[in-house]
């Protein structure tokens, strides 16, 4: 019996579903799950709902159009359409397995268009170093600009910091305390596995040469509108959710750029697509700004799963539509219009 795999299934698959199954079962162990139908048929706005869709695809595609331009540089030229569907796939294996979308992505361009898996994944790494300074600044903006408002709500209200913290039960700070110890645990798995990789001179030089490749990317401008696209989409896939409900329609831009910032931080918690720990942030700043618990937990049950249930389709049809592609190997005589980066 091999321990070591068994303790890496554990590792990858069991405990981001316990943990996120976890939170998820302490927040929702007394909910009404019959009103979900009545809040679902009677209650929410589809038609915000529905145009909030778009812009969760279209995020995924700014991500896909940034990554050429990634690639680019270092000789590796994938197609528009391959680069698409490989993150789509990308966040549905995440479902599945939490940060294994970013091996999915490279290793379907590694098998239809011949890129190297190395180098990609260095493009990769350096994605995510963009993304991170990103949310960075914006939450630090964020916070500056709700500074002044928290200060207001404190007078107000005559709330103090003790007082909220008294609010807590022993079973939130639990969960807050699980949620630290798991991004402590998901630091450790990161610094073992490049650890790994320093072992091996080929893949540490394609990493590196993939890493650097944003220095040496012609389209700067272009590569800050992708980046700013992905993160406005992101935003606006979320900020439309609002006006689905009487309890958060009225609650306007500001709160809803925090509580997004919130969410976002909280999703480095590896569990599938966030479950669990951004359900527990978004629904505690929600109340924060005023919306009643009840209405607070239907709002970031329904609008997460029918995001997720967004990222499961699109991974479908990436799956499809790839399956009936032949892989590079198979394929040898490729043009350069088929692989040459689209303008």
């Amino acid at each position: 019996m091999n321990w070591k795999h068994i303790v890496n299934v554990v590792v990858k698959i069991v405990m981001p579903l316990v943990l996120g199954g976890a939170i998820l079962y302490w927040m929702y162990r007394n909910f009404d799950f019959q009103q979900v139908r009545h809040v679902l048929l009677h209650e929410m706005s589809w038609t915000w709902m529905l145009l909030s869709m778009p812009f969760g695809v279209l995020a995924q595609m700014f991500r896909a159009w940034r990554w050429q331009l990634t690639l680019d540089p270092i000789g590796e030229r994938a197609r528009t359409s391959t680069s698409v569907y490989a993150i789509f796939l990308s966040y549905a294996a995440s479902l599945l397995i939490p940060r294994v979308g970013e091996f999915t992505r490279c290793g379907v361009l590694k098998r239809y268009d011949g890129i190297s898996f190395s180098k990609a994944l260095g493009t990769v790494v350096t994605e995510r170093a963009v993304d991170s300074l990103f949310i960075l600044i914006l939450t630090a903006a964020t916070l500056l600009c709700q500074l002044p408002v928290f200060v207001t709500f404190f007078q107000r209200t005559g709330t103090s910091m003790d007082s909220i913290l008294r609010q807590f039960s022993p079973m939130g700070y639990a969960v807050t305390l699980i949620c630290a110890v798991a991004v402590l645990w998901l630091l450790h798995v990161l610094l073992r596995k490049l650890s790994i990789y320093n072992k091996v001179k080929a893949t540490l030089s394609g990493i590196w040469q993939g890493v650097v490749s944003l220095l040496h990317t012609r389209h700067v401008w272009r590569y800050i509108f992708f980046t700013v696209g992905i993160w406005g989409s992101y935003f606006l896939h979320y900020y439309l959710t609002f006006f689905c409900f009487g309890s958060t329609a009225h609650l306007g831009l500001v709160c809803a750029l925090v509580t997004f910032v919130v969410g976002s931080i909280a999703v480095i918690v590896p569990t599938p697509n966030g479950a669990g720990p951004w359900h527990f942030a978004v629904k505690t700043m929600l109340i924060l700004y005023g919306v009643a618990e009840i209405k607070a937990l239907y709002f970031v049950l329904i609008v997460h799963t029918l995001q997720t249930i967004l990222v499961v389709l699109l991974g479908v049809w990436a799956w499809i539509a790839l399956s009936m592609e032949k892989s590079y190997s198979l394929t040898p005589n490729l043009t350069n219009d088929d692989t040459k980066l689209e303008s």
